[in-house]
């Protein structure tokens, strides 16, 4: 027992695996956004900071993931 208690230390400690959960959470959460506003009209880039240029729906959702994950981590 003590043997997975070191690997979720370990695991919890990599900040690759952070950054990863942090932008799965984080993109899900703005594309819920996004795609809400998207499907009833409403101008959803100028809500979400970065993504005020982007064309597509996952390229402003991941601009605005990125900015804000650049303010949190």
């Amino acid at each position: 027992m003590a043997y997975t208690h070191l690997n979720q230390d370990r695991s919890l400690k990599d900040p690759g695996l952070a950054f990863r959960v942090v932008f799965a959470l984080g993109f899900a959460v703005v594309f819920i956004i996004a795609l809400v506003g998207s499907l009833t009209g409403m101008p959803w880039r100028s809500w979400l900071p970065g993504a005020e240029s982007c064309k597509s729906l996952f390229g402003g959702v991941q601009a605005a993931v990125y900015s804000f994950m650049s303010h949190t981590l």
